[in-house]
């Protein structure tokens, strides 16, 4: 066993402890901590494999929205004041349930999937210079980006706007 698979096993439980930690806290606080954690431990992952613009863009912009979080954590819900609700036994089961379900259709797709033996190599002939994908993600044409981005602009916009809303009713 190697360096990169004990890193990888220590991400791999630091993400999955997280993960579920950021489900059952009944703490709004916590939940943004915990999730925080897990999407920190998916750019650490990401920098393992090599994708180190991915991991960047991952602490960067999930890191940045989990700040959000806390603001809106703390402003919108009266910070450690308001806790979430209690849980049921048949919440329980059914969240039990629906995990299960999950997960035996994971193990289906992972077993019925035929994974090949050897990595595939990238092409070349797709490779764009640095100005082309400059001038694609401002383009407005066939397969530029600018129209997207526009679009999910203005409605994480709408969102600000209806949370401000929302808080001002209080």
């Amino acid at each position: 066993m190697d360096s990169f698979n004990i890193m990888f096993f220590i991400l791999a439980a630091l993400i999955l402890f997280s993960s579920i930690a950021c489900v059952v806290t009944k703490s709004i606080l916590r939940a943004a901590t915990y999730l925080f954690f897990a999407l920190l431990g998916t750019a650490g992952l990401y920098f393992l494999m090599g994708y180190t613009f991915l991991g960047a863009v991952q602490l960067m912009v999930y890191a940045g929205g989990v700040v959000v979080l806390y603001v809106f954590a703390i402003l919108l819900t009266r910070g450690r004041k308001d806790q979430l609700s209690k849980n049921s036994k048949s919440k329980i089961f059914s969240t039990l349930l629906l995990c299960l379900v999950g997960l035996a259709i994971f193990v289906l797709g992972i077993m019925k999937y035929q994974f090949q033996a050897e990595a595939l190599s990238a092409p070349n002939e797709g490779v764009l210079k640095l100005s082309e994908v400059g001038s694609k993600m401002l383009s407005t044409g066939d397969g530029g980006y600018l129209l997207p981005f526009e679009a999910v602009s203005v409605l994480l916009l709408a969102c600000i706007v209806a949370a401000l809303v929302i808080a001002r009713k209080r």
